[in-house]
C-alpha cells in the first residue's frame, strides 16, 4: 500500500490546514494501539487492519504506531472468543471483522458468544457479490443464465472459493432460489480461492463463478476472459463496473454485501470507545481515506458507532433467516 504524501510548494500551508481539519479526537489516545487480524498475514483481515493502520496515521488521527497481531481460526471465531473472554476491557485493541464473520455468527459458529457480546466500532468499506461467466459464454445477461438454470439445474455448474455455508455458497444458493430452483438441486464446486475458481471457469469445468466485485475487476484488468453478468447490490457500482447492471435491474432480488470493519471488547470503557468512534469519523471523512479505500478495492460504506451496531445486528438477523431457509441451522 503506498503512502500518501503532501507535495508542491504549499506543503507547509497544507500541513497547517490538515492539522486543523483532522486533529486527533479529544480524550486519551491508546498507549499501545493494535489491530487484531483473525487470520494469517496476507488475507482480507490483514488488509482491513493495514487500512486502519495506514489511514489513522496518514490523517494524523493516531500519533502512536499501530501494530497488527495475527490470530487465525474459524473466520474470526478464535479472535472473537479471545477478546470477549480474555481481553474484554482492552481499550487500545480493535479487531477486524468481515461479512463472513457475521454469517458465521448467524450460524452459531462462534461458540457461546453472539452478536451482542462485543462493541461494534466502525465499517471502512464493502465489496459485493457478482455472477461471472466466460467471455464466450452463451449467457449474455443474468436472465439467460437463470433460464438455463431453471430449465435444467444439472446443466449449470456453479463454482466459488468457499465451502457449503460460506458467503460464496450463500451467493450460489440465493441465485438458485431467485431462479426458482431448489438449492439442494444446484451443482456447486468449492475451490480454495477465487483464482482456482476462475481457472476452472476458463477450462469449462464450471459454467458460472460466484465471486466478488473487487476481485472480478482485478481479473478483468489482468486480461482474464470473463464477463460479469450482474452485481449483487441494489445500485450499480462506480468505475470499471458502472455498465454492469444489478441483479435487481434484471428482475432478481439478490443482494450480497461483504462488509469490512472493526469491533472492540465488551467491557471497553465509554471513554476509550468514544475515542475510537471520533477517530474513525475524522479519518473516514478525509479524502486521503477515500483514496486508500479505493486502493484496497473497497466501495464506500462508512458506518460508525451506533450506525454500525444497527447494521450488523440487522445483517446477522437476516443471515440467520437465510441460513434456516437453506438448512444450515435449525
Amino acid at each position: 500500500m503506498r503512502s500518501i504524501r503532501l507535495r508542491s510548494g504549499v506543503a507547509g500551508a497544507a500541513i497547517s490546514l490538515f492539522g486543523l481539519s483532522f486533529a486527533a479526537p479529544a480524550g486519551a489516545q491508546p498507549q499501545r494501539p493494535e489491530c487484531v487480524a483473525p487470520a494469517q498475514p496476507g488475507g482480507g483481515f490483514d488488509l482491513t487492519c493495514r487500512l486502519a493502520q495506514t489511514a489513522l496515521k496518514e490523517t494524523g488521527t493516531l500519533e502512536r504506531p499501530m501494530r497488527i497481531v495475527y490470530m487465525p481460526g474459524g473466520i474470526g471465531a478464535v479472535a472473537y472468543n479471545n477478546i470477549v473472554a480474555q481481553r474484554p476491557a482492552e481499550g487500545g485493541t480493535i479487531v477486524a471483522f468481515s461479512g463472513g464473520s457475521l454469517l458465521n455468527l448467524a450460524q452459531g459458529k462462534f461458540g457461546r458468544y453472539n452478536v451482542d457480546d462485543v462493541r461494534w466500532l466502525a465499517a471502512v468499506g464493502t465489496d459485493y457479490g457478482v455472477a461471472v461467466v466466460r467471455d464466450d459464454s452463451p449467457h449474455k445477461d443474468l436472465a439467460s443464465l437463470m433460464a438455463t438454470f431453471k430449465e435444467n439445474p444439472a446443466a449449470l455448474v456453479l463454482g466459488a472459493g468457499g465451502s457449503v455455508g460460506s458467503q460464496d455458497w450463500m451467493k450460489a444458493a440465493l441465485t438458485a432460489r431467485a431462479a426458482g430452483v431448489d438449492y439442494k438441486r444446484m451443482r456447486f464446486v468449492a475451490f480454495e480461492g477465487g483464482g482456482e475458481a476462475v481457472t476452472a471457469l476458463r477450462g469449462g469445468h464450471i459454467q458460472a463463478y460466484m465471486g466478488d466485485a473487487a476481485e472480478a475487476v482485478q481479473m478483468l484488468e489482468g486480461g482474464a476472459p470473463i464477463r460479469i453478468l450482474a452485481v449483487y447490490h441494489n445500485e450499480r457500482l462506480p468505475g470499471r463496473l458502472a455498465e454492469v447492471p444489478t441483479a435487481k435491474e434484471q428482475g432478481y432480488d439478490i443482494e450480497w454485501p461483504i462488509i469490512r470493519g472493526y469491533y472492540v471488547g465488551p467491557k471497553v470503557s465509554d471513554e476509550d470507545y468514544d475515542w475510537w468512534v471520533e477517530a474513525f469519523k475524522k479519518t473516514t471523512a478525509s479524502p486521503q481515506f477515500a483514496d486508500l479505500q479505493r486502493q484496497q478495492g473497497l466501495f464506500p460504506l462508512n458506518l460508525i458507532g451506533d450506525d454500525l451496531d444497527r447494521y450488523v445486528k440487522e445483517r446477522v438477523k437476516l443471515y440467520a433467516e437465510q441460513a434456516k431457509e437453506f438448512g444450515l441451522i435449525k
